[in-house]
Parts: structure tokens; C-alpha cells; sequence
């Protein structure tokens, strides 16, 4: 028998949650792994929904976040040559999945969802526990593998629980005028339908707008021509 005191013995526990979160990231970043591998090498000169960047600067920077959360989790976090985006190497699909696979390895050594992570790009005044920062590096992969499936014109529907995970921390990132400030990784939210579907409530609490579709592209042009693209994004 429960007293009113007393959790429940199905109740879920910090560190249940905490496992939750990074099985969900995992899903997360391997849903972009996959969306990836599907890309050929003129694609990377595709635009993307992140504003002035091809899908060459998106997947570098999504390589770059890995290793830099990944050296956060394992203690690193303060050195800024892990965050930093390199150039992509001869094969950046496997240099993609091999980053993605390393920040999966590196989260599931941590232990403690209030693990301190040092995360420079955001701050350098204070750390973040373990279970908020995976919760900015997972709510990053599900929209970054939109931005990478609408740009490959490709199908993209992460499962229910993946996204209902996901949509309170996007709505839990600050909104307002610093979005419009330079360097700001995501535009001001945007309304959308109370009937909306849950990406699209993720997505437009980021600023992108679920309408983006892929401006026209030839892939013998010596770069994207702009066509009938929705608003961009920062990223």
C-alpha cells in the first residue's frame, strides 16, 4: 500500500529518466546517421534550412557538436579545439557516423544526471548538469535530422516518444530578441495550429518553419540557384 509520501514502486527515478534521455539521444543521432548515409557527394552542395549554409557546412557542424559534447561529457569540455568545425575529410558520411558513435560512447560513461558539463559555445560563467545538457544535444539531433532530410528531400518521422521527449526542451529554450542576434542558433518561434503535429511544434518553437522545402538545384550548376524556399534559419 502507497501512503501519499511515499513513491510509487513504478514511479520512474532520476537515474531511470537519465538513461531514458540518452537512449532517446541515441536514437536521435542515429536517425541522422542514417539520413546521411543517403546523401552523395553533390549533394553537399545542397542548400539548406539553416540560413547561408550548404548541407557541407551543416554536416561539418554537426560533426564538430559531437566532439565537442562528447569532450564534455568525458571532462574535456573547456578545451575549445574540440568544439571547433573542421574541414570534412574524404569520406564524411563515415567521419560523421564515426563522431556520432564516439558522443554515444562518451554520454554513456556518464553515470549521474547532475554530472557537471562545461559547454563554452553557450557559456563560460557556469557548467550545466549531465542530463541538461544531453537534453540540448538531443532536441539539436531531431532538428538537425529535419534539416538534413528536408534538404535530401527525404522522409523524416522520428517516433512518438523520441518527440514528446523532445518538444518541452524545445519550448524550454529562451525565446526573443537574442535570437536575433549574430552567432544565435536559432530564430524567433514562430505560431503554428493548436492541432499542429508534434515536429512541427518542435520546429517552429526553433524558428524554422515546417513549409521549408529545398530550393531548385542542379547538381551540374556551380551552386544552388534560390527557388521557392521557405524562411531560413540559423543553426
Amino acid at each position: 500500500m502507497h501512503t501519499n509520501n511515499a513513491p510509487r514502486e513504478d514511479a520512474p527515478t532520476p537515474h531511470a529518466d537519465f538513461a531514458r534521455l540518452r537512449r532517446l539521444n541515441a536514437r536521435a543521432v542515429r536517425d541522422s546517421v542514417t539520413l546521411t548515409g543517403r546523401m552523395t557527394p553533390a549533394d553537399l552542395r545542397r542548400p539548406t534550412p539553416c540560413s547561408a549554409w550548404t548541407l557541407a557546412d551543416l554536416l561539418a557542424h554537426m560533426t564538430a557538436q559531437h566532439n565537442g559534447f562528447a569532450a564534455a561529457a568525458l571532462g574535456h569540455g573547456q578545451e575549445l579545439s574540440h568544439w571547433s568545425v573542421g574541414p570534412l575529410g574524404a569520406d564524411p558520411v563515415a567521419q560523421y557516423r564515426d563522431a556520432a558513435e564516439h558522443v554515444i560512447a562518451a554520454f554513456a560513461t556518464v553515470e549521474s544526471p547532475d554530472r557537471a558539463f562545461v559547454l563554452p559555445e553557450i557559456t563560460r560563467a557556469r557548467t550545466f548538469p549531465a542530463a541538461r545538457a544531453i537534453g540540448f544535444h538531443l532536441i539539436d539531433y531531431v532538428v538537425h535530422g529535419w534539416d538534413v532530410a528536408r534538404t535530401l528531400d527525404l522522409a523524416y518521422a522520428p517516433g512518438s516518444e523520441l518527440l514528446r521527449a523532445a518538444l518541452p526542451i524545445a519550448r524550454a529554450v529562451p525565446d526573443g530578441d537574442s535570437r536575433l542576434a549574430p552567432g544565435s542558433a536559432f530564430r524567433p518561434g514562430l505560431s503554428v495550429a493548436n492541432d499542429t503535429g508534434t515536429l512541427e511544434q518542435i520546429l517552429a518553437a526553433l524558428g524554422r518553419s515546417p513549409d521549408w522545402r529545398t530550393p531548385v538545384f542542379h547538381d551540374h550548376h556551380p551552386g544552388p540557384e534560390r527557388g521557392a524556399a521557405g524562411p531560413d534559419t540559423t543553426c
